[in-house]
């Protein structure tokens, strides 16, 4: 379900720390919210008859700065890209009918909504050769068993980024609920972010759908409310923890290690409970206009070097086994951008949909509205 994951790059890394003074959150959560275009995008991907263009729509600041003028050029190809903010938003779009978007990048169980919403065609695997390159954890996922529909793009997890000069080193998600950081602890303003946290905090699967559970979630919830400084989009955190404006940050891993290179205090940790992890994908929707095209572009992000290129500007996992030798050495290194062992193990995926997610919908709104 929707990740909100507003701007998917690299503010710190463009502004300079030093553009961010003051209250970030305050400046921030005037901005966050924009959604824009690039590439000459016309804002609804309709313009497009056909013919040797590419009209993509993806979460903002998601691909390289090499990786559309490299594609452009080898296939001689023009691509326009608009952006949304949310997967309901694209979802939304879709189910609208006024795509005529050749290529969009939904995450994992949107991919399950769109299908059984035929709002997506099949793809064509002879023509996405480099599909042999995605690791075997990556294919074959319980949104898309046979990669029908979907390939693969970036992976990450959500955990928390802190302060641990301020707070020492954490393990647990209690510290997100630890009256001693009063006011300076935030929030990723994402349902699934949120209740996972919390059902992972009491202990439970965060795909637990029983009635008794959602209870002790919510009333966990309004307990955490009055410590918290806000909900806010995982981009704004960054910057507020990189600041001192926050110690304590729900963030997506992308988000984390970027802060994480900027400023030597700050850590980023999978809670002992368990964290999120999630998963972004390639597919083509039903009205594309150019499908050999969308074909043709999501085999070269499969390949070895874009892959690798993908992944080294925005800091997010990649799924393409062939490009891990290509990942930036900065970024290995950082903690648990590779998850492996017990870390691994104590990883979760949402898979909760239909009536479950309405209900989840009705407490969070209730815990926001207390």
């Amino acid at each position: 379900m929707g990740r909100g994951r507003i701007s998917r790059g690299r503010f710190l890394k463009v502004m300079g720390a030093g553009a961010v003074a003051g209250s970030t959150l305050s400046v921030l959560s005037c901005q966050a919210n924009t959604s824009a275009n690039s590439g000459g995008g016309n804002g609804d991907g309709g313009s497009n008859s056909g013919g040797n263009k590419l009209n993509l729509y993806n979460w903002s600041d998601y691909v390289a700065e090499s990786t559309l003028p490299d594609f452009e050029e080898k296939t001689g190809a023009k691509v326009t890209q608009d952006f949304y903010s949310s997967n309901e938003e694209l979802l939304a779009k879709l189910q609208a009918g006024g795509s005529g978007y050749d290529v969009i990048v939904p995450s994992d169980t949107m991919v399950e909504i769109m299908i059984k919403s035929d709002v997506v065609q099949p793809l064509d695997k002879s023509k996405i050769p480099n599909f042999e390159n995605v690791g075997n954890d990556y294919k074959g996922l319980f949104y898309d068993p046979e990669n029908e529909y979907s390939m693969p793009y970036q992976w990450g997890t959500t955990g928390i980024l802190y302060n641990k000069k301020e707070v020492g080193q954490i393990k647990s998600w209690d510290a997100m609920w630890n009256p001693e950081y009063k006011g300076k602890i935030a929030m990723i303003d994402e349902l699934p972010e949120i209740l996972g946290a919390a059902y992972m905090k009491l202990g439970y699967s965060i795909n637990n759908t029983e009635p008794g559970p959602l209870e002790e979630v919510k009333a966990l919830l309004k307990e955490q409310k009055p410590l918290l400084r806000g909900y806010f989009a995982s981009t704004e955190i960054r910057p507020a923890v990189q600041n001192g404006d926050v110690l304590l940050g729900h963030s997506y891993s992308g988000d984390a290690f970027i802060a994480l290179t900027e400023n030597e205090d700050l850590d980023y940790v999978l809670p002992e409970e368990g964290a999120l992890r999630w998963f972004d994908n390639m597919c083509i929707p039903n009205g594309a206009k150019n499908v050999d095209l969308a074909h043709e572009f999501i085999n070269y992000i499969l390949a070895k070097k874009s892959g690798a290129e993908l992944s080294n500007y925005t800091y997010y996992s990649t799924p393409n086994e062939a490009a891990l030798p290509l990942i930036d050495d900065e970024l290995k290194q950082l903690p648990n951008y590779s998850p492996s062992g017990e870390e691994y193990k104590r990883l979760q995926i949402d898979r909760v949909v239909g009536e479950a997610v309405r209900e989840r919908q009705r407490v969070f709104t209730e815990v926001k509205s207390a």
